[in-house]
């Protein structure tokens, strides 16, 4: 099993936000942007306002689970940066998984 490369540091965070394009529903937001390369990166923000470290630890691992379970569906070349919004933590794995192939079909990258 293949580890799914990350955005490393906050320069690539920034460039994603200032020129990917944003799309948003009630759980997530994905910011996508291409990168040049053949590999997609995956960055995941959730912020305190979500919870304690425990709930933001385990919204993080919802969010890359449903990532690399689709990661083989989605476009490559991208970094990818998903942030986390506050009703998230009371949705369940499927709710995330949802909302995650959600944003990717309005980013037409699925």
């Amino acid at each position: 099993m293949k580890k799914t490369d990350s955005l490393s540091n906050s320069r690539n965070f920034k460039r994603v936000y200032q020129f990917g394009k944003s799309r948003a529903n009630r759980f997530l937001v994905m910011v996508v942007l291409k990168n040049g390369s053949l590999r997609n990166r995956l960055g995941i923000s959730v912020s305190k306002k979500v919870g304690n470290s425990v709930q933001r630890h385990h919204i993080t691992r919802l969010i890359r689970e449903s990532y690399r379970l689709h990661e083989e569906m989605l476009s490559s070349g991208l970094d990818i940066a998903v942030i986390a919004r506050a009703p998230v933590k009371d949705a369940s794995y499927y709710e995330v998984e949802k909302a995650l192939l959600q944003l990717a079909n309005l980013h037409h990258i699925l």
